[in-house]
């Protein structure tokens, strides 16, 4: 069976196998420092390992299920506010003038396309976040 190994700051899929009596480990694939299952590494893994039979529906699972705690020194979280920053700083500066100058208008339907997806996603977390802090025994900042 597969699972997640960390090493340093970043999460790899990994598989033992045994070969002449010693297990081996093989890498995968590396998931960054958010593990995450997408479309993308299963094709991979099944392309470059075709022989390895995996469950990936129990792995999903046990990646959803997987705890993460956020503190406020943790890394992750560090920088996750600095590239929060940036990009309100490169949203503030872009307008849609500047998106014609040469992007295309497939780039800027693309552009426009993700800022609405954007958008979405933070009312989605934001609710959640206004959720959290209603839910009962919940501390108000």
């Amino acid at each position: 069976m597969a699972f997640l190994r960390r090493r340093g700051n970043a999460f790899y899929l990994v598989h033992n196998v045994r070969r002449r009596g010693k297990v081996k480990q093989l890498h995968l694939a590396c998931l960054g420092d958010r593990p995450r299952l997408t479309d993308d590494v299963i094709r991979k893994v099944r392309r470059d390992y075709p022989l390895l039979d995996l469950n990936w529906n129990e792995l999903r699972k046990r990646l959803d299920t997987r705890v993460d705690l956020l503190v406020t020194d943790s890394n992750y979280l560090k920088r996750l506010v600095e590239h929060l920053r940036k990009l309100n700083l490169e949203l503030a500066d872009l307008t849609p003038r500047w998106l014609g100058w040469g992007a295309g208008p497939e780039a800027a339907a693309e552009l426009v396309a993700l800022l609405k997806l954007l958008r979405s996603t933070l009312e989605i977390k934001l609710r959640q976040f206004d959720h959290a802090s209603l839910a009962p025994g919940s501390r108000r900042p």
